[in-house]
């Protein structure tokens, strides 16, 4: 039965999220316009991608360090294409206290400045790299339109900045850290993504290329989903981070930066939810198994209990021991999207077993009380996972459209969008001849290119490359 708090996907998906959001207690609208209060359902979601991440990155080399939220507006202004590409979102610091200050702060709307003049410090050998460093940290764009987790004013990120002898490290670095964000979104988070190169129009500002994952929400609207980032020596000139090499020559470095934030949360509910609430990832569930009691017989509570002290070591595990109705209980566990809930009540411990409900299809089965329970949700964890992922790679092949011709990719757009894979000569103005119907724009330049055709869809020329088209949030 569908929950009558939320909006049905089908009707109205932006009121869905919405009503997600705020029903599962994600997160809050705060007084500050653009700005929301992560509730401890969300943030719970962000610890968790955030310690797969963070472990991830450290086995790597990476080391965590922390960098001030303001940047002086000189050292924004060091690389002119950056600075051009961050001035419309740009929160500027004026005055300190009631005194008007010398120099304006900007309020970090991504950190290259604030790394490229420390390492200029830092580094004056070939023996002193590479550095690869990462922060977790706030970030401030001052976004037109705002959604939770989409696009807010704040919101919580980590973004690597590493620097290298050589540029072949360097690329390598860049494509190591793509790979991690897309094991990230595959592995853990059950959400098929397309990897690829940016187009030099949608690449970061300053950025020699840009890689990215991008992924197809429900309403068939893409999400970038991450973006790494090789820069060259286009930050390193203008900070002048120079190092002595091994012929005894001062050089320049070569510099690479990725990042992943909380729009990551909004992509696993636009992948996965549904209109009865959040569907999480089992292994990035805040609570991955609840026990939900039935009645209030002393035997089923300590033959509940006896399982909670079993699960409770190994997995995220909570028993409901509230005094609401079991099916106002397995209502809210299921909006809350936890993905297994057992049940237990008197008929139960006669047949001397349990009921294990899974959120992600509703379906339940009998387990006896004599299961390995360690091993059973171990397996039951891959299971739902592999699930999730194929349901959502179904979708997103469904509505991946090859096309050859401009009018099938207006008929296709009028209908149901998605990922249109398309022919591209390369010009900048064919690319914003694509953005006329209903605003698509190059998602990447995929890394495993097709031939279509040997034309441009737009103009009829030379195709260069195979690109993949769709809308973004």
């Amino acid at each position: 039965m569908k929950n009558k708090m939320i909006t049905s996907r089908d009707i109205d998906f932006a009121k869905w999220y919405t009503d997600i959001v705020k029903q599962a207690h994600l997160a809050a609208y705060s007084n500050v316009k653009g700005c929301v209060i992560l509730e401890p359902n969300g943030y719970a979601i962000w610890e968790n991608i955030q310690t797969i991440l963070d472990q991830k990155f450290k086995d790597l080399g990476h080391q965590n360090v922390y960098m001030p939220v303001f940047i002086p507006e000189s050292a924004l202004a060091k690389e002119a294409e950056h600075v051009e590409g961050f001035a419309p979102e740009v929160a500027w610091v004026t005055h300190g206290g009631n005194n008007k200050l010398e120099e304006r702060l900007c309020v970090r709307p991504t950190s290259e400045t604030l790394f490229c003049d420390h390492y200029a410090k830092i580094v004056k050998s070939y023996r002193d790299l590479p550095k690869l460093y990462n922060q977790w940290c706030n970030i401030v764009r001052w976004e037109k339109e705002t959604r939770p987790f989409l696009r807010s004013r704040e919101f919580l990120w980590q973004e690597g900045h590493t620097i290298h002898e050589t540029a072949e490290e360097a690329e390598k670095e860049t494509h190591t850290m793509l790979n991690v964000y897309r094991d990230l979104y595959e592995n853990y988070l059950a959400i098929p993504v397309v990897t690829g190169q940016k187009t030099d129009s949608e690449k970061f500002a300053g950025a020699e290329y840009t890689l990215t994952c991008e992924a197809l929400m429900y309403n068939g609207v893409s999400l970038q989903s991450c973006t790494s980032h090789y820069f060259g020596q286009k930050f390193a000139i203008p900070f002048d981070i120079k190092f002595t090499n091994r012929r005894n020559e001062l050089e320049y470095v070569y510099q690479t930066s990725w990042g992943l934030s909380t729009r990551s949360i909004g992509g696993i509910i636009m992948v996965h939810a549904d209109d009865n609430g959040l569907v999480l990832p089992p292994k990035v569930a805040p609570t991955q198994i609840v026990i939900v009691p039935i009645g209030q017989d002393q035997a089923v509570l300590d033959k509940a209990n006896e399982i909670f002290e079993i699960l409770k070591i190994n997995f995220r595990t909570k028993i409901d021991l509230t005094d609401k109705t079991p099916g106002f209980k397995f209502a809210e566990h299921e909006m809350n999207g936890i993905p297994f809930r057992i049940e237990i009540g008197p008929k139960d411990l006669e047949k001397n077993r349990f009921i294990l409900a899974r959120r992600d299809n509703y379906n339940k089965k009998e387990i006896s009380f004599d299961t390995n329970l360690i091993d059973l949700f171990n397996n039951e964890i891959l299971i739902m996972h592999q699930a999730m992922f194929n349901r959502a790679k179904q979708r997103m092949d469904k509505f991946t459209y090859d096309c050859v011709e401009l009018s099938e990719v207006e008929d296709i757009m009028n209908q149901q969008p998605g990922f249109i894979n398309a022919m591209w000569c390369g010009d900048e103005a064919c690319e914003k001849g694509f953005k006329e119907i209903k605003g698509l724009k190059a998602r990447c330049i995929p890394f495993d290119q097709k031939q279509l055709s040997d034309k441009c869809i737009v103009c009829g020329k030379d195709a260069k490359h195979h690109v993949i088209w769709g809308i973004q949030y």
